[in-house]
């Protein structure tokens, strides 16, 4: 039985008639425990033989990425000046994003045998191809995957410009303010700087006081990118297209990233700090799939089976859809929520989400309870 995630998320109480509105948290009294959910799951994953390695469909992948990049090279030499750049810029966009899921399941060990060979090469794809910081993105996206949503521990949800619990709404000021009362709207159109944002926060972190594991060859891989990318862009084509093409492809490549990203977790429950979960319920009940099978794999980079990541995050992407069947299964048995919706259902969720969140930086005066019911 599929689930769909409601239009109002269930994590958000009713407003009162005055001030901001009150986010609640789930607790073990609201996820009640699954006795030896995940145990029974992996055995059955493991007796279908969906935890072995597929070094044929990511070697098909690799070459896939390897015809696209020579594609793009091909075009831009061919183009010249001309201002049909920025079709390269964007497909080059929306090839590096494809890397940097090739770079996460490489992360999750996912593709090779070895967990250090996964490493050096996720590292390579990250580093070296996309242009982002490995041991920052690997140290956020491990708290991420062991605590998905919950309060203090999920870096996935603490503000950055914009705020996922109406406590950190609250405190918004000025320009942030401004941004936080239309974050929903907002949401998307701010995307087109993430892909900034995540070289800036890679680079900050490479060059923090704190240990950095990699960190002399994170840098070097980086700045011979850097000086690749920048080189071909400002030596062969005018000052002012060199420019647009950048800011295009980082576009594309922050919006791309994020519309992949933010249909998994926005909008789906949110933990307490001190709950203490069974592994099944907390990243199934936080976790929301994508409906589409094979085109929404290949768009998303497998991140459609989210429920699935987070249970087998190690398992390759091609044998997800094959274990969905067995945890939709075991949800419908033991009535577990398990929440699959269209692409652009989600974003609805998130966008309806992100706006009841900023109803808390809305003035005093301003009933946020009439605005709710503006949108019913």
């Amino acid at each position: 039985m599929t689930a769909v995630a409601p239009r109002s998320s269930p994590v958000v109480a009713a407003v009162s008639t005055m001030g901001p509105i009150r986010q609640t948290y789930a607790t073990a009294e609201t996820f009640p425990p699954v006795a030896r959910a995940y145990t029974q799951v992996s055995q059955v994953a493991k007796e279908l033989g969906l935890l072995r390695r597929a070094p044929i469909f990511y070697s098909l992948v690799g070459g896939a990425l390897v015809l696209a990049f020579a594609g793009c090279i091909a075009g831009f030499v061919l183009l010249g000046h001309s201002w049909f750049q920025l079709l390269i810029a964007a497909a080059l966009g929306i090839v590096l994003t494809q890397v940097a899921f090739l770079a996460h399941e490489a992360a999750h060990r996912q593709i090779l045998t070895s967990g250090k060979a996964n490493d050096r090469l996720a590292r390579i794809l990250a580093a070296g191809v996309v242009g982002i910081s490995y041991s920052w993105w690997d140290s956020k996206h491990s708290r991420h995957h062991a605590n998905p949503n919950r309060v203090g521990k999920d870096p996935d949800i603490e503000v950055d410009t914009v705020s996922f619990l109406a406590e950190d709404a609250t405190q918004a000021r000025g320009i942030r303010r401004f941004i936080t009362r239309r974050q929903g709207w907002l949401f998307f159109p701010l995307l087109t700087l993430e892909g900034l944002n995540l070289h800036a926060l890679g680079i900050r972190h490479l060059f923090s006081r704190q240990p950095v594991k990699g960190r002399g060859i994170e840098l070097a891989l980086i700045g011979v990118r850097f000086a690749l990318v920048a080189g071909a862009l400002f030596l062969f084509l005018p000052l002012g297209m060199a420019f647009a093409f950048l800011g295009v492809q980082l576009a594309v490549f922050g919006v791309y990233m994020g519309a992949s990203f933010a249909p998994n977790h926005k909008g789906m429950p949110i933990i307490a700090e001190g709950a203490r979960l069974d592994f099944f319920s907390k990243q199934v009940r936080t976790s929301r799939n994508i409906r589409g099978g094979w085109w929404a794999t290949i768009l998303m980079g497998g991140l459609n089976y989210q429920v699935e990541h987070h249970l087998f995050p190690s398992m390759a992407r091609p044998h997800l859809s094959k274990v969905r069947v067995v945890v939709r299964e075991f949800c419908e048995t033991h009535d577990v929520p398990y929440t699959e919706t269209s692409l652009w259902r989600s974003y609805a969720i998130v966008i309806d989400y992100l706006n009841r969140v900023g109803l808390a930086a809305r003035d005093p005066f301003d009933c946020p309870m009439v605005g709710q019911y503006r949108r019913v």
